[in-house]
């Protein structure tokens, strides 16, 4: 059964980082993806291992000859969406930006997935992740109060604030594009989709209940009921016993009595250091599979922390089907689940131009056009 996107013809000028995670989001949901990979492109990873490349089809096309470039335009006119994720201005210069593609396709959106924006006075320079949450003030966030905050990897930015972005910006400009018949430009940038995730912070500080000093906030670890612990056997547990009746069920079960010292200041900021090491070697005592066997499934709100290699296996992830396999590669499945359209994984990631025939001849190319582009180098 095809899913929710099923039917959208979706261009994505081949990138790294929030771009392909974008396309790997629509094509999970259906959308015809085809990835327009450079000539000379070499991914970090490639076949079943390039998981974020899942489900599209690939064309090679050289945009610096001009033949290459209407390629790209002929697939334009075909699609209802275009994304790119250049700095600003090279899509243009290579005669692939919003004005020439819209030309042959009004009612085209086209995606922009940069990590500083379009303008602005950073919009022309190099960054990375770490560089665009910290702007944005998420990395100042993370981390304990006498250590360089570390980066989350690139979750929070390159797909969480910025992937996930696109693909939300893409699908509400598909909405308007086919109830007016109008296009337009979605402008994606990471740090801009990374400030949105700090909405709660920005709330809870205004009202006096967010400290910049970290460890001292409810959810940044400086509660005893909030953090991960070491275990015995150097594993840990990640305990988010919140609200009082939780905590108070977590404490039941650690066998910390109702009148102990430790439970009379649960709250008090200025205990949470000293509780903090007390809950520490408590944990200590027994192994990480011990205390789940006590206290995971209960309203103690207590999990084990799980690397990448163990949490495909974890019984509750086994039976919701959270992980699947694809060409003998272990990887998420798509989500959200959707109840009458179900995604799914069309296939593993393509080999640049693989799909190179097809795509041409949907474009209208015939045979010897076809021979011709490859002759000039324009398509690989």
């Amino acid at each position: 059964m095809a899913g929710p996107l099923s039917g959208l013809r979706v261009v994505e000028i081949a990138g790294i980082g929030p771009g392909p995670f974008a396309g790997m989001m629509l094509a999970d949901a259906g959308a015809d993806v085809i990835r327009v990979d450079r000539p000379d492109g070499a991914p970090m990873v490639s076949g079943p291992t390039d998981v974020v490349g899942r489900g599209r089809r690939s064309i090679s096309v050289d945009l610096k000859r001009r033949a290459g470039v209407e390629v790209v335009l002929r697939l334009a006119e075909r699609a209802e969406v275009l994304f790119e994720g250049f700095r600003p201005g090279v899509a243009e210069r290579l005669g692939i930006g919003p004005e020439a593609c819209l030309t042959r396709n009004p009612a085209l959106v086209y995606g922009r997935m940069t990590g500083w924006g379009q303008d602005g006075p950073l919009a022309q320079a190099a960054g990375h992740d770490i560089a665009y949450i910290a702007l944005a003030g998420a990395l100042h966030l993370i981390g304990r109060p006498d250590a360089p905050p570390p980066p989350p990897v690139n979750i929070v930015g390159d797909y969480g604030g910025g992937g996930m972005l696109l693909a939300f910006g893409i699908v509400c400009a598909v909405l308007e594009a086919r109830r007016t018949g109008r296009g337009q430009v979605v402008d994606a940038a990471v740090v801009d989709g990374t400030a949105l995730l700090t909405a709660l912070f920005h709330g809870l500080r205004a009202a006096g209940r967010w400290s910049e000093v970290r460890e001292a906030n409810l959810l940044d670890g400086g509660p005893p009921f909030y953090r991960s612990y070491e275990c015995a056997d150097g594993r840990y547990v990640a305990v988010g016993a919140l609200e009082p009746r939780f905590s108070a069920e977590l404490l039941d079960r650690l066998g910390v009595a109702p009148d102990d010292d430790l439970r009379q200041r649960w709250y008090d900021p200025a205990a949470w250091p000293e509780l903090r090491n007390l809950m520490a070697d408590i944990f200590r005592k027994r192994t990480r599979e011990e205390w789940s066997v006590l206290l995971e499934g209960t309203d103690a709100c207590v999990a084990p922390v799980l690397s990448l290699g163990e949490a495909p296996g974890h019984p509750h992830n086994v039976a919701r089907g959270t992980f699947t396999k694809v060409a003998g590669v272990v990887q998420p499945s798509p989500a959200p689940r959707f109840s009458a359209t179900p995604s799914s994984i069309c296939g593993a990631a393509p080999a640049a131009g693989q799909h190179a025939d097809e795509i041409l001849r949907e474009c209208g190319y015939g045979d010897v056009d076809i021979a011709d582009l490859r002759r000039d180098g324009a398509v690989g």
